[in-house]
């Protein structure tokens, strides 16, 4: 693919040189192709960047398995599932922290009481432990099984008994990020969409990105289930996430679609100290590993690579990113000034496969070893 014929699809804030991408990702880009033909994933979408240059963005495969199904191009929009996290909600955070507006150290309930409940502890929960997931909140909690409204499933969110002591232990909380997109909505007064979109995506000319796209946007965007029990349809162009599809598409976990070469934008931006956004002392804040609890993985909002870790061997400790339930991921390693998107619908047709956790690694390692990264870390 020829850089000039696609740079509708590409930011212009990164220079585009990607002409040569099926050459030296050969290996990569086959990976993907041979998981497409096992049917790890119906399709994907790939933008890498390298030295503040698009190194490469090209797609895979078609919206479905069937033959006629449309054929992904890097204008294809995905779900990015809890890749919203990072993109969207730590990004507001790390703006209001910056402003400050928000202090990482404060309890919850000092802006929402009625997370307080019963329980003391839930008094010491911090912002900090929500973004680090260390609050205590359980993984997951199916609401929209006993919330059918926005305003009962944030009612029921709040009121989910925390697992162990504030502070004490790091599991991954999509129930934390339902209370902090809530959260950061009542200091600013102002809708997640609606302040991510002024001050994120626009910024950054990521123009692909946004909640609940229109209706027009439909066709650009594959399928990510055949949801036969709960919405009974097929989900393609809203939520797949069922709790941020009862809370409007618009959710702290969840909700926010995108393109390869806008999340390449963002990342290029991370990659860049955090500019426009940012300043990159907010963005060490942010990124660094937490060091408690004891053992976590977790930065404030991002993930940091682990033995074993989704990003492969290669990416240095001071790496950060996040995975997408889709089948969607963003890494970035600020020593190699590198950073992978990969999009996929992995959950089309039942969510039932498993293999992108197989394909992931071996598809960084080999973007890594491309790129010249031959000592692991």
């Amino acid at each position: 693919m020829d850089g000039s014929l696609h740079k509708s699809a590409t930011s212009p804030r990164i220079p585009s040189h990607y002409q040569d991408q099926d050459r030296i990702f050969a290996a990569a880009f086959k990976i993907l192709e041979h998981a497409i033909e096992q049917r790890a994933f119906p399709c994907a979408s790939v933008a890498i960047t390298h030295s503040g240059r698009l190194v490469a963005l090209k797609a895979f495969g078609r919206f479905t398995y069937e033959e006629e199904s449309p054929i992904v191009t890097p204008e294809t929009v995905f779900d990015l599932a809890s890749v919203s996290k990072v993109l969207a909600t730590t990004s507001m955070a790390m703006i209001l922290y910056e402003r400050g507006l928000l202090d990482l150290d404060a309890p919850v309930t000092g802006i929402v009481p009625e997370f307080a409940g019963e329980d003391a502890r839930r008094r010491e929960v911090t912002f900090r432990m929500l973004l680090a997931h260390s609050s205590g909140l359980p993984a997951y909690e199916k609401l929209f099984l006993r919330a059918p409204t926005s305003e009962e499933l944030v009612r029921e969110a709040l009121r989910v008994p925390l697992k162990t002591s504030p502070g004490t232990h790091a599991e991954y909380s999509d129930i934390g990020f339902i209370v902090l997109g809530l959260a950061l909505e009542r200091v600013t007064e102002e809708a997640l969409d609606v302040f991510c979109q002024r001050e994120v995506f626009g910024p950054l000319g990521m123009l692909q990105t946004t909640f609940n796209p229109p209706p027009a946007w439909k066709q650009r965007i594959p399928p990510t289930a055949d949801d036969k029990t709960f919405r009974k349809r097929i989900i393609q162009g809203e939520a797949q996430d069922e709790n941020a599809s009862i809370m409007g598409g618009v959710a702290g976990p969840a909700g926010a679609f995108s393109t390869a070469s806008d999340v390449a934008a963002f990342a290029h931006a991370m990659l860049s100290g955090g500019a426009p956004i940012v300043r990159p002392e907010t963005l060490a804040v942010f990124t660094r590993r937490e060091s408690s609890p004891a053992g976590t993985s977790r930065a404030l909002g991002w993930d940091t690579p682990s033995k074993p870790s989704q990003s492969g061997k290669y990416f240095s400790p001071s790496s950060f990113g996040h995975l997408g339930y889709t089948g969607t991921s963003l890494w970035i390693d600020p020593e190699r000034q590198l950073s992978v998107t990969l999009l996929t619908n992995r959950t089309w047709p039942d969510c039932s496969s498993q293999a992108i956790k197989e394909v992931r690694p071996r598809f960084h390692d080999a973007v890594a070893e491309a790129l010249g990264s031959k000592v692991s870390r």
